[in-house]
């Protein structure tokens, strides 16, 4: 017995030896990111999609939700040699970037009981002066009233994704697909990336997070 005893103490210092030599690299879990906020947490990737920012939406002092903003890795890469101080610039190229990405994601994780009525006509009200088919914005708003209507309210803890591609936007209420809104993309990016966007907070993340010092 202590002769296999030290055979395995020899083992083990064997490989502390190896590895020494030849460091084995140990892959992190994924850093997830926090709206301070709303202390509600966002998870690094989604569906390989990377989270660029986070951020809350506040309907005067109520915090309604926080948002995070995933796309690929063109997006984030776009600002990345951009200084934190021209927030305006990586803005302006962050919203070209998306342009020509696959899909970039929206993901509104509720901290305040909205109900359904309520939820669509807000986010409907602010995709419609950006866009110019004023149809596929009410076929938005429908969407996201069925989708919550189903399951009562939007209340805390409740999950609404939007995914924009050139095909629209499709709608999805805690993990449920609704359907799609065509032709919105562009305009739905610009309620959350525009200089007139419902969350500031996620315009200030996604510059804080991707650009340089």
């Amino acid at each position: 017995m202590f002769a296999r005893l030290k055979n395995i103490f020899a083992a083990s210092a064997l490989l502390v030896s190896i590895c020494s030599v030849f460091p084995v690299k140990v892959s992190a879990a994924a850093a997830a990111m926090v709206d301070t906020a709303t202390k509600i947490e966002f998870s690094e990737t989604l569906d390989g999609l990377s989270l660029l920012g986070v951020g809350v939406r506040k309907k005067g002092p109520i915090k309604v939700y926080s948002v995070g903003m995933y796309s690929g890795d063109d997006a984030k890469t776009s600002i990345s040699s951009i200084p934190k101080s021209e927030k305006k610039e990586a803005m302006s190229c962050l919203r070209n970037a998306i342009k020509s990405t696959d899909t970039t994601t929206f993901l509104l994780k509720m901290n305040f009981k909205v109900g359904a009525e309520k939820m669509a006509g807000a986010i409907a009200e602010s995709v419609e002066p950006r866009a110019s088919d004023k149809s596929a914005v009410e076929t938005l708003k429908k969407l996201i009233l069925d989708g919550v209507a189903a399951k009562g309210a939007a209340s805390p803890g409740t999950t609404l994704r939007f995914d924009c591609s050139a095909e629209g936007v499709n709608v999805s209420v805690d993990g449920k697909n609704v359907g799609s809104a065509p032709g919105l993309c562009e305009a739905f990016c610009d309620v959350y990336l525009d200089d007139k966007a419902v969350s500031p907070a996620l315009r200030d993340s996604c510059v804080e997070n991707c650009c340089q010092q």
